[in-house]
């Protein structure tokens, strides 16, 4: 229960659901945590670091060591602050969460184009600005923890949402970089999927899955994350007591040189199909493989 003592972390949005819980946990293993919340709506609006302090002081109550900060994380500035003020209280800081969201949900066609912005600024360049606060430190010291947090809604979509999926998946594709760009400084960098019931989710779930979707039950996922034999480059999915891992995939495809498009479309099925798939391990893997794969196919007919 002890694996993270001397540890610092910054949990962003901790004031209340997820957040809340990943700051509880993480303090139970021993690290001092920087509970950050602006203390918002839930579409960004307003402040109070009332939910901050009430947790800092649920982890004083347990023995763990903890601040609020309230930091707007869209303002570099505030959030390089945010890390002085954690380095001066407790050290320096080896794991990130970052957590803090808003929503402003509506269809496309509805859609505000500063609704829009507003939602990427927060929960992407939110979490870029955290983590660039901290990423030389974590490479000086070949040591660090990040979590970004994704979302269903990213990976497979959901109805309203175009702004927030757009969000979510574009924290996938930089967890993937900087997997590989802190792999060699130590740092290891992993998005959790989570299913739970929130002030963001709750009015569209029934009580049922109300119980079921605690935050609770995804907070050891994230614990797990910031583990020192933590995985690297993982989407980890929890939610109810169940944890999956996500994949960005490849099929093996039809090869075709000189291929139109309406040879593309006769032979989509096999395009499509998933038998044999696989994950290249970067993005130029891609390339190199279909290189490959065309040229034994060529070389076999």
């Amino acid at each position: 229960m002890d694996r993270l003592a001397g540890q610092v972390a910054i949990v962003t949005g901790a004031g209340r659901g997820l957040g809340r819980e990943y700051a509880l946990g993480l303090a139970r293993r021993g690290a001092a945590v920087i509970v950050n919340d602006l203390g918002a709506a839930r579409d960004g609006e307003g402040s109070s670091t009332d939910e901050a302090q009430a947790v800092v002081d649920e982890i004083r109550a347990l023995g763990g060591r903890a601040i609020r900060n309230g930091a707007d994380i869209t303002d570099f500035a505030q959030v390089e602050d945010m890390v002085r003020e954690a380095e001066r209280a407790f050290g320096a800081v080896s794991i990130l969460v970052n957590n803090a969201g808003i929503l402003r949900d509506r269809t496309f066609a509805k859609l505000d184009l500063d609704d829009f912005r507003k939602v990427l600024d927060v929960h992407l360049m939110g979490a870029v600005h955290c983590t660039k606060a901290l990423w030389d430190g974590m490479r000086a010291r070949s040591y660090g923890r990040v979590v970004f947090t994704t979302s269903s809604s990213g990976l497979y979509g959901n109805f309203g949402q175009s702004n927030y999926a757009a969000a979510k998946l574009a924290l996938v594709g930089l967890m993937n970089t900087l997997r590989l760009e802190g792999e060699k400084y130590g740092i290891r960098v992993n998005c959790i999927s989570p299913s739970a019931a929130t002030r963001m989710t709750g009015d569209v779930l029934d009580d049922a899955r109300l119980t079921a979707l605690a935050p609770a039950h995804v907070a050891p996922a994230v614990v797990a994350l910031c583990d020192p034999d933590a995985p690297n480059g993982v989407v980890l999915c929890a939610g109810a007591g169940s944890f999956e891992r996500a994949y960005v995939t490849l099929t093996r495809g039809h090869v075709q040189p000189g291929a139109t498009a309406e040879d593309i479309l006769a032979h989509f099925h096999s395009i499509s199909d998933r038998e044999g798939e696989l994950v290249p391990g970067s993005g130029p893997e891609q390339a190199m493989w279909e290189v490959d794969h065309a040229a034994a196919e060529v070389a076999m007919s």
